[in-house]
């Protein structure tokens, strides 16, 4: 069994209560020497909890989504793949999850204090971590130095988050607000001062932490570079993107030579994968055993003959059809030679509720759209032991080709990183016409993400970012709503109450 090096059961103690309700101010403890932390060790489990955002387990006994980007439902894949044009409208459960296929994100209003805009008083936290690090006595330089660097690697990637989710949202970094009628103050701030201070953070992280940490898990220099790529190119700073993109090409990552092996379990850990959610092969999801992959459940059709547990027969996921099912016109999209479509499965004998097989075959005729394995039940265990990939090489090659088209237009260097990933697949390399322009390279770009990194949490945000949000969904058949939000969700009622009036809502959405 993988032993998890971020073990987030530890953060339960009382110490890390979290928020109050609504949105009162939170008092998060005061230092002393007969209070914790007061040993380096200490301070270590102290700063662990800057990671409970970074995990994988159920929403519902973890205080909500406010916790919450890797798991599954309301999870990063949720928000960005669900809704997009690459998979199909799942009305069977309504709901949140007939709006979110649909794109419709205006119910979102109505979210609570659960949800993730409350990732800001999660942020606030964390500025009172770091500010207990700064003046901490007992630590050594090397270790405050590392600790802070993944307490500001949190802050920022969590504030990148939050952009791409609702743009700048109130946030305190000054811990000295920490506690105070300050935290009440829900003022957007303007975007290049949320930026540059998501950016800061993500910086020093990058310049502070190792490529490869001792505890596997923790975080590395090359997600916080990677974060920091895309963070730029969301704010169209392709110079700043290509800086960082570069930075990461000279730490000797590479393409793993199988694509299907970078989502099984024991092939995970390789060389392209620069950072995932470690999970537990035994977790399920509870406070107990957190980190875990249910991705089998939302993917696989009820009567599909997969997810093998510890004994007994095998037994399909949640619904028929699946929550997650890609749409034929994606499929359709491949090259026929490409090895990524091997990952979405045309047809299946099913089975019957208690496993068996019942000698029918169910083939494209009968299904919304292909099976979505990416992550394959290769493992005898109650759910997935698969890791979820964060951040891949492949990832910041195209980021990279991106950045440099945003910046000069196409160039044989920016087609070539795009062509190393399209080799891997199996497929030519890009044609002429498709860095023609500096217009046809970026829908080249935009398609090739679509191949490589479809259901890997991305597609909302590279809509956004290309500027193709509401075309690529109508064309899809969807009905984005509302459109003037250009895939934004709105700021949450209970805040616009609490601002009184000051608060901005996104466009699009009722002030």
């Amino acid at each position: 069994m993988k032993k998890n090096i971020i073990i987030l059961t530890l953060l339960s103690i009382g110490l890390f209560c979290g928020c109050k309700k609504g949105l009162d101010r939170t008092t998060y403890g005061v230092l002393s020497p007969v209070n914790f932390p007061k040993t380096e060790a200490d301070f270590e489990i102290y700063t662990m909890v800057v990671y409970k955002p970074f995990g994988s387990r159920w929403s519902y006994g973890d205080g909500g989504n406010q916790f919450l980007w890797h798991g599954a439902e309301w999870s990063n894949t949720f928000i960005n793949d669900l809704p997009s044009d690459l998979f199909a409208i799942f009305p069977e459960w309504g709901g949140y999850w007939r709006d979110m296929s649909e794109a419709n994100f205006v119910p979102r209003i109505n979210h609570g204090a659960d949800g993730h805009f409350h990732k800001t008083r999660f942020i606030t936290r964390i500025t009172k971590i770091i500010a207990d690090l700064e003046a901490a006595t007992v630590l050594s330089d090397a270790k405050r130095t590392q600790l802070l660097a993944e307490a500001r690697m949190a802050r920022g990637w969590l504030m990148y988050y939050l952009h791409t989710l609702y743009g700048p949202v109130p946030v305190i970094l000054d811990p000295a607000k920490v506690g105070t009628d300050a935290e009440a103050d829900l003022t957007r701030p303007d975007k290049d001062v949320f930026v540059q201070a998501a950016a800061a953070d993500l910086r020093f992280a990058a310049d502070n932490l190792v490529k490869a940490p001792a505890e596997y898990g923790r975080f590395n220099k090359g997600i916080a570079l990677g974060v920091l790529m895309r963070l730029y190119l969301f704010d169209k700073n392709f110079a700043g993107a290509e800086a960082a993109g570069r930075e990461i090409l000279a730490m000797g990552y590479s393409l793993n030579g199988s694509y299907r092996d970078l989502f099984r379990t024991a092939t995970e850990r390789n060389n392209e994968t620069i950072w995932a959610v470690s999970v537990d092969p035994a977790g399920d999801g509870t406070g107990a055993r957190p980190n875990f992959n249910a991705w089998g459940f939302y993917t696989y059709p009820s009567n599909y003959p997969g997810m093998l547990p510890p004994t007994g027969a095998r037994r399909g996921g949640y619904a028929n059809p699946a929550a997650f099912a890609p749409t034929w016109a994606f499929y359709d999209s491949f090259d026929p030679l490409d090895k990524r479509r091997e990952l979405l499965i045309t047809s299946y004998g099913a089975i019957a509720s208690n496993g068996t097989p019942t000698g029918v075959t169910i083939t494209r005729s009968g299904m919304r759209g292909p099976v979505c394995a990416k992550y394959p039940d290769d493992d005898a265990t109650p759910f997935q032991g698969n890791d979820i990939p964060v951040l891949r090489y492949a990832d910041v090659l195209l980021m990279l080709a991106e950045a440099i088209n945003g910046n000069t237009g196409p160039s044989v260097e920016a087609a070539n990183f795009v062509n190393q990933v399209r080799s891997r697949a199996g497929v030519d390399a890009l044609l002429p016409a498709q860095t023609a322009s500096k217009e046809a390279f970026s829908t080249a770009i935009l398609q090739e993400r679509a191949w490589e990194l479809y259901f890997e949490g991305f597609r909302r945000v590279d809509l956004m970012r290309f500027g193709k949000w509401n075309e690529y969904l109508i064309a899809a058949g969807k009905n984005p709503l509302p459109l003037e939000g250009n895939g934004y969700f709105p700021i949450p009622q209970y805040i616009l109450n609490a601002g009184a009036g000051k608060v901005i809502q996104n466009p699009g959405y009722p002030q």
